[in-house]
């Protein structure tokens, strides 16, 4: 709800206690909801397919009911975290409230302490969803885990001490229907420079034993417009650790091959000394590679040329609608329409974000919108007229938006049940193919 009178339709992301699939993402971490029990049925069917080790509807709970909102529920809480860890095999517990208990006031802080004090892997976090959405509730776990858990577990004389390790900030798990594939992607590019990475989430990390070497790491990566800023910064105060601030998406060879040089460059200024000839080899092979299979398109785009869309609309976070206009207009040829940013983006970073986009193109000026109803949005490309051929990369919502203006449709963000998602990427070299198969799959459909 965005007010008392009016109402965000087809809302693109959760409240607060989604970032319960931050949680989720770490292996052998385990969200205990002090909540209502409705709050991790409705994350799990949000995110599709999220419950993890012990996510969504089989998060420990402690299913808070009018009695407990007269007399508080801390000790059920107590019963609950107690009994888990009798239950499940867990690394660590992450405790977050719900709207109920956020309004009620229990001190989950003082209770999780006991159990800090016995020495359990265990923290707190604040996440009533009237606070705020699960992009900033992502940074509030996240900061969570490393102030209360990691820092606690910290027996280091000296920090940044492994000058050729990064810690990566990029896709968050789950809100990101793509972040596994992309966490792996990055990994991999990320250890072709010459670097070792602490991805932190899904599989390819090592659980909470790699967020215990947080602060070795030299420095850290994030790739966002905004989100995740507050992590980097929170690192930077407590151990020092400069961050490189790589603002979008990186999509196929331009932008993949800029944020490659931008931290091989960052990684040397703070003391990395990765190798020249490895990094220069290992981009070289990359990007061979990649419009190797671009000119194996060449036929094939002009077989089908009349079939193909030419303009598109995107509706996803601002990392996404700006890594994939810089990637349509500059490696496809779509011209991007008007853009639509569904994340609430805080009004602070907006103009970074209008002005890049703003230097896509000198020539045509790409209208964007931060509109988190998405209602709004769709009603713009409704009223929109354009020549050509369109297509709609968006969310579940988009099909039938697509369908009224006879566009093509690939669904690329969440809500999304029209689409399975397993471990495909859309980051760097490999993920702009991705990306332009999905696009031109759909296209041949209606062919």
């Amino acid at each position: 709800m965005a007010g008392f009178n009016s109402y965000v339709e087809q809302p693109r992301y959760s409240c607060a206690i989604g970032a319960m699939q931050s949680v989720v993402a770490i292996p052998k971490a385990v969200p205990i909801l002090h909540s209502g029990p409705g709050c991790g049925e409705m994350v799990s069917g949000f995110f599709e397919r999220s419950r993890g080790y012990a996510g969504g509807d089989t998060a420990p709970c402690t299913n808070f009911n009018e009695k407990d909102v007269v007399f508080g529920g801390i000790d059920k809480l107590r019963d609950i975290i107690t009994n888990t860890y009798k239950i499940l095999d867990t690394d660590l517990q992450v405790v977050l409230t719900g709207c109920t208990g956020g309004i009620v006031g229990d001190d989950i802080e003082g209770l999780v302490q006991e159990f800090q004090d016995e020495g359990r892997p265990i923290v707190a976090v604040d996440t009533p969803g009237f606070k705020c959405n699960n992009f900033v509730s992502h940074c509030h776990v996240v900061n969570a885990i490393i102030n209360q858990y990691v820092a606690e577990h910290d027996d280091y004389d000296e920090y940044r001490t492994e000058k050729k390790t990064v810690n990566l900030f990029a896709s968050i798990p789950y809100q990101d229907p793509f972040w596994k594939g992309n966490i792996r992607e990055y990994k991999r590019l990320l250890e072709g420079v010459g670097l070792k990475v602490n991805v932190l989430f899904g599989p390819e990390s090592g659980g909470v034993k790699e967020w215990q070497t947080i602060p070795e790491a030299n420095f850290n990566i994030l790739v966002s417009p905004w989100y995740g800023k507050p992590i980097v910064d929170n690192l930077k105060g407590k151990y020092g650790q400069p961050y490189l601030w790589f603002h979008h998406i990186p999509i196929g060879a331009n932008e993949t091959e800029r944020f490659l040089r931008e931290v091989y460059a960052f990684g040397n200024e703070n003391g990395a000394e990765l190798s020249e000839k490895k990094f220069e080899a290992f981009l070289k092979k990359e990007i061979n590679a990649y419009y190797q299979e671009i000119d194996n398109l060449a036929t094939f785009l002009l077989e089908f040329r009349f079939g193909l869309p030419n303009f598109a609309h995107v509706f996803h976070d601002a990392s996404y609608v700006v890594g994939i206009a810089k990637f349509l207009l500059h490696e496809v040829g779509i011209i991007p329409k008007e853009l639509f940013i569904t994340d609430n983006t805080p009004e602070k970073y907006q103009k970074d974000i209008e002005d890049d986009i703003a230097s896509i193109s000198d020539k045509k000026e790409i209208p964007v919108y931060f509109e988190p109803d998405a209602g709004k949005a769709q009603e713009k490309v409704r009223e929109a007229t354009h020549d050509g051929r369109g297509i709609i990369l968006g969310s579940g919502w988009d099909q039938k938006l697509a369908e009224e203006k006879n566009y093509d449709y690939l669904p690329i963000s969440i809500p999304n049940s029209v689409r399975l998602v397993l471990t495909t990427n859309y980051v760097g070299f490999s993920g702009g193919l991705r990306l332009i198969e999905d696009i031109y799959n759909t296209a041949l459909t209606k062919y």
